[in-house]
């Protein structure tokens, strides 16, 4: 479980079944949500903020528009999460990690190969002079450059400073 792995207390807040589910198996509690946009789904994280060390938020609807082939509605549910952005900087987050799982490009309307933008926020980032947004270009020439996601863990905790040390 994320408890015994990571030694933290974390909890899942996502309407698609199936991340539910992987929640689950790795122990994270399910996080009940009244309402489907991001603002409940924020308004969840911060009712439960001081229970739990780490939060998988997932926002869906980014990429059932981009299978629908719909790039308004993508755009729509970005600006939505950007609206909602400053409540989750002003629970003042150790680490605040915005990815995705995989690309899905409104044109192909499928998902793709193509690397996903990795924002991570921490006290401890050093700061990126020519990071100019968060899309996909920008983040490939940022601080964290391109990376496997298996390191994902090992930076969020890094930047978290809940590792002795970091691989090693």
């Amino acid at each position: 479980t994320m408890e015994e792995l990571f030694k933290l207390r974390s909890a899942a807040i996502a309407t698609y079944p199936m991340y539910r589910g992987l929640a689950s198996l790795v122990g994270m509690e399910l996080l009940s949500l009244e309402g489907d946009t991001i603002a409940d789904e924020i308004a969840t994280l911060a009712r439960h903020w001081d229970e739990f060390d780490y939060f998988f938020v997932h926002v869906k609807p980014t990429d059932s528009y981009g299978e629908d082939g719909n790039a308004r509605g993508k755009v729509s549910i970005i600006e939505e999460f950007d609206r909602e952005l400053p409540r989750l900087l002003n629970l003042n987050p150790d680490v605040l990690v915005i990815t995705g799982d995989h690309c899905t490009p409104t044109i192909w309307r499928a998902h793709s190969w193509h690397p996903v933008p990795f924002l991570l926020h921490s006290r401890w980032v050093l700061p990126d002079g020519d990071a100019d947004g968060f899309h996909e270009r920008a983040c490939a020439r940022g601080t964290l450059g391109q990376f496997l996601m298996i390191e994902t863990m090992s930076l969020m905790l890094a930047h978290g400073g809940r590792l002795q040390k970091f691989r090693a």
